[in-house]
């Protein structure tokens, strides 16, 4: 008689089980080639080339720490790291917010899968031309939002000039393309919240307000910490927004930390200096993307 497994089956014949892990390494090869060519080697080169002067058209000659004591002390830097986070703060506040509202909505209010699909259009269109379209819109002299403002009697507004305005304005660029994507995550999760949580609320006679904050927050807490820690990390990476627009001005109002990288790497062609400036920023991700999911417990559920 064949010995059976605990859970009562037959286990599974060594062939099949290598023939598994072979079909398996067959399917992972190229996404491992593509990691460690595009990812892995490229970011230990440019570990190496923060302790180097690098300019490219010469070879790299060691420096030790130089770059980053060079960076401690570089006030650009700091304005640069600054404006990003006031960035992050705009885009991730007001995009979470938005995100999670429009996801309960899509799920309340409407079963058809066009309107939930309609809350993708901004994602799928490049990011480039969506900074373009707005940049237009918003023009001081002939954009279609001043013209508005002028017909009913209150003053043009420089979007992209006017160093108050000009990263509120990128973050609610950012804000309106990926807002839909971000609630597609939510509603995701929303999915996995049990009914019967809601309908024994709705048997204690609790409204609205009372289950989305006592009910929905608390089991969408992993996915929400999934979710910050995806556009956290995306935001700090801002840039091409900020060079089809403002390309860093006005007097550095815009001059995020990615296109400071870019303009120091490419523009002065300091490569050893910009790649100090990419670990530091690469170190700081990794240390916020460890805290937010750390404070928010995403391993947990509160779900019993």
């Amino acid at each position: 008689m064949s010995t059976l497994t605990r859970a009562g089956t037959m286990p599974r014949p060594k062939k099949s089980q290598h023939k598994d892990r072979r079909y398996a390494t067959f399917f992972l090869l190229p996404a491992a080639i593509g990691l460690i060519t595009f990812y892995i080697l490229p970011a230990m080169r440019g570990f190496y080339y923060s302790f180097t002067d690098y300019p490219v058209l010469q070879p790299a000659q060691w420096v030790g720490a130089d770059n980053y004591t060079r960076l401690a002390s570089d006030p650009l830097f700091w304005n640069a790291m600054w404006v990003t986070a006031y960035y992050v703060i705009l885009n991730i506040g007001f995009q979470t917010i938005i995100a999670i509202v429009l996801a309960v909505l899509l799920q309340r209010l409407t079963q058809s899968t066009l309107i939930r699909g309609m809350a993708l259009l901004p994602y799928f269109v490049a990011n480039v031309v969506i900074a373009l379209l707005w940049y237009f819109m918003m023009d001081y002299q002939m954009g279609i939002v001043n013209v508005g403002l002028d017909a009913i009697g209150l003053n043009r507004v420089a979007f992209f000039g006017e160093s108050a305005w000009a990263i509120p304005t990128i973050a609610f660029i950012n804000v309106w393309r990926h807002m839909g994507y971000t609630a597609l995550l939510v509603f995701a999760g929303l999915q996995t919240i049990n009914r019967s949580v809601y309908e024994a609320a709705d048997i204690d006679g609790a409204g609205e307000g009372r289950k989305f904050f006592s009910i929905t927050l608390p089991l969408l807490r992993p996915v929400l910490a999934m979710v910050l820690v995806v556009t956290v990390t995306g935001s700090f990476q801002i840039f091409d927004t900020v060079a089809i627009t403002t390309q860093g001005g006005p007097i550095n109002a815009t001059r995020v930390v990615y296109y400071y990288i870019y303009d120091v790497a490419f523009g002065q062609l300091d490569f050893g200096y910009a790649s100090a400036m990419a670990m530091v920023l690469f170190v700081l991700l990794v240390g916020i993307s460890f805290i937010q999911l750390k404070l928010m417990r995403a391993g947990e559920s509160d779900e019993s």
